[in-house]
């Protein structure tokens, strides 16, 4: 083992300072988006250039978002984030970027309207599920990935509530379909045939945006499979305080963060 990672190594102050620092950055995140409301998060490449198809294809999308009441939130950078971005700002919509630093530092579009930025990729992740009703996921490559198969995790195990998350461009992600039903669902049976309800692929950004506001008004059911249940069974030491049950909620994410009267 060496120095640097030896127990006896460790700076014990400054991890201290860096929970803190980590639980600033929650606290400031949320008191900002606490006040935005509902939106939909708009993930695909930073490399999209403009003139590609699938840049004006995520600009028309944040348009439609605006135009359905939602606000519309992205990772803050070029590309797709900038184009959604753009067609929410220019709609008069809320346009919120939710940028992360980087060692190559990532620069921020000019099409936001409320702009944050983060140190720490986790509390983002956090906050683009807690404060969205679906994702809409175009053309990407690893960090979009990423945030796509987190999301439909938490689905899966019911950490959040269902949403939409809807995948546009059949073309760009068919293959990977292709494989994950026939390699992790037919030949090595690692999901189950309803986890396909958890996602749906498009080539229409009308139809992305319609599938997400009809599940959001409640008009359209969405992964009717996943267990349906209006409690849990209370931890110890609220039977010990003499508190009540907790309740979960199946419209909003603030499971995945734990409801505001349910932190221990």
């Amino acid at each position: 083992m060496t120095a640097q990672h030896h127990p006896e190594s460790v700076n014990h102050g400054r991890e201290a300072w860096r929970a803190l620092r980590m639980m600033s950055e929650f606290v400031d995140a949320t008191d900002a988006l606490a006040r935005v409301g509902p939106g939909v998060s708009i993930f695909g490449s930073a490399r999209t250039a403009k003139e590609a198809p699938e840049y004006a294809a995520a600009e028309e999308c944040g348009r439609l978002l605006v135009a359905r009441g939602f606000p519309v939130i992205t990772g803050g950078g070029p590309g797709i984030m900038e184009a959604g971005n753009k067609g929410a700002l220019e709609a008069g919509g809320v346009s919120v970027g939710l940028n992360i630093t980087l060692p190559r530092e990532q620069e921020p579009n000019p099409y936001q309207s409320i702009e944050l930025s983060f140190r720490y990729f986790f509390i983002r992740k956090v906050m683009f599920v807690k404060h969205s009703r679906g994702f809409i996921i175009f053309p990407g490559g690893l960090g979009t990935m990423d945030e796509a198969f987190e999301s439909l995790t938490l689905i899966q195990t019911m950490k959040i509530a269902p949403f939409p998350v809807v995948f546009v461009d059949k073309t760009f992600w068919g293959g990977l379909f292709d494989w994950i039903r026939g390699t992790m669902l037919e030949r090595n049976k690692a999901i189950s045939p309803e986890d396909f309800e958890l996602f749906h692929l498009t080539d229409s950004v009308n139809e992305a945006v319609d599938l997400v506001h009809q599940v959001h008004l409640g008009t359209k059911p969405w992964a009717t499979k996943l267990p349906r249940f209006e409690a849990v069974e209370p931890r110890p030491a609220q039977v010990a305080r003499g508190r009540p049950t907790s309740r979960r909620s199946w419209r909003t994410g603030d499971e995945y963060m734990g409801a505001t009267d349910d932190f221990e």
